[in-house]
């Protein structure tokens, strides 16, 4: 995660022996955590990368030895930082349960997702590795059940006889005037599909951590042993690309689980750039913004029709197109002129509360979208805010105060999102208008 101390790469060989660390525990919301580090530990905290998961100071009372102040930031999980004495295994635990993180990630990444992932066993709830691997592995194995899934896979060879068809261009440009060998291409059924090459990569991944009980490693490995013949994701590859199908519809908790074990195995910078790590690292507010976006989109689309675009970038506050918009989600409906336009914008804050400089930001949208309402939703807090009333030129812009409390069990946070959507469609007071300053 730095140049000075990077995270050691996922899949990177280990030394034979190495001695134990002690996990540097805090946890997400919880302020200062007291905790004995060296160092070179304290300098591995102290990197910019690093700092970017947590702040470090020195404690108050320091009695006891080289004692430090360690707080969480919006990351969670657990990730190996730094090498040799300056090695920190930091594990962060979220404010909400880890059954509960599991679902808003799943939701986070597909807007129509029914899948409810299974309840964690508490031996295991405190620890994400652990319960990840044991619902992982729970998925896996029924999935697995009947055999793995298998589907035709596009292959080209040469050979001494015709299977499929003649690659007529490549024979010709290889082989000119030769009768054999033949360049063909042909379909293969094969068990080497997108979906068992996620099993695999996650069944893996998670059987590499040390943090993962033995037992558990074992039945991750037997799926590993089930899946031969599948091609193993490299490390840092993109995640591979599947459909939702009939015939792939017992996969998908398994499959909605190894994209969120694969996905997290990487750091994203501020420029967007995405590197290895050897661990699991979540964006809370990321999440937030993601899970919301996509289910309260899909909510407003069955109460009023339209079209929603999560995290839209079409356009900006200046007429020379340089600050651009991101507003988590905006609503479009049919205007006057008969196009889509922007009806409704809703932004997410992972925090309690609407804060005075959210409000100017809704104001900003509001304004730049030519709508009179704007919703903000917070994570946390006692009850829905009044709404605060801008006067402005012509009349006045309402920003309502929203709040989706993520402790809910599924059902009611589901309810709620259906409830909050029905409250943001009622809201509305004017027609979309075609007001709004597009990229062109």
């Amino acid at each position: 995660m730095s140049s000075s101390h990077p995270p050691r790469p996922v899949g990177a060989g280990l030394p034979t022996r190495r001695r134990t660390l002690q996990p540097v525990d805090v946890r997400e919301g919880a302020g200062w955590h007291v905790r004995p580090l060296t160092d070179a530990q304290v300098n591995t905290l102290s990197t910019k990368e690093a700092r970017k998961l947590v702040d470090i100071r020195p404690a108050r009372d320091r009695r006891g030895g080289a004692r430090w102040e360690v707080q969480a930031k919006r990351t969670v999980g657990a990730v190996r930082l730094g090498q040799d004495d300056g090695t920190v295994m930091l594990r962060i635990t979220p404010k909400i349960t880890i059954d509960r993180l599991l679902y808003l990630l799943a939701h986070a990444q597909d807007r129509r997702l029914r899948w409810q992932p299974d309840p964690v066993d508490a031996s295991v709830r405190k620890e994400l590795f652990p319960a990840i691997a044991t619902l992982f592995s729970r998925a896996a194995e029924r999935a697995l059940r009947t055999g793995p899934l298998s589907g035709y896979s596009g292959r080209e060879d040469t050979a001494m006889m015709l299977r499929g068809r003649l690659r007529a261009a490549a024979q010709l440009r290889r082989r000119p005037g030769l009768a054999l060998p033949l360049e063909i291409a042909y379909d293969e059924h094969t068990p080497d599909i997108p979906e068992n090459q996620l099993l695999l990569g996650a069944a893996r991944r998670l059987a590499r951590r040390a943090d993962v009980p033995p037992g558990l490693r074992a039945r991750l490995r037997r799926l590993d042993a089930r899946l031969e013949g599948v091609t193993t994701p490299a490390p840092g590859a993109p995640v591979a690309a599947w459909t939702p199908n009939r015939l792939n519809a017992h996969y998908v908790p398994a499959l909605r689980l190894a994209e969120i074990v694969l996905r997290g195995a990487s750091f994203e910078y501020e420029d967007g750039r995405h590197v290895s790590v050897d661990g699991l690292l979540f964006n809370m507010e990321k999440v937030f913004e993601d899970f919301l976006a996509n289910t309260l989109g899909a909510a407003l689309e069955r109460h009023i029709g339209g079209r929603s675009q999560p995290h839209p970038r079409t356009h900006h506050l200046d007429d020379h197109n340089e600050h651009i918009l991101l507003p988590d989600l905006v609503h479009r409906l049919s205007g006057t002129d008969g196009g889509l336009h922007p009806a409704i914008v809703v932004d997410a804050k992972y925090q309690e509360g609407i804060k005075r400089e959210n409000l100017y930001q809704m104001l900003a949208y509001c304004t730049c979208f030519g709508l009179a309402e704007g919703h903000l939703v917070s994570a946390a807090g006692d009850t829905d805010g009044t709404p605060v009333r801008v006067p402005v030129p012509g009349g006045a812009i309402t920003l309502h105060r929203h709040v989706l409390d993520l402790r809910l069990p599924y059902p009611e946070l589901a309810a709620r999102v259906d409830e909050l959507a029905g409250t943001i469609a009622a809201a509305r007071t004017t027609a979309p208008q075609p007001r709004a300053r597009a990229v062109t």
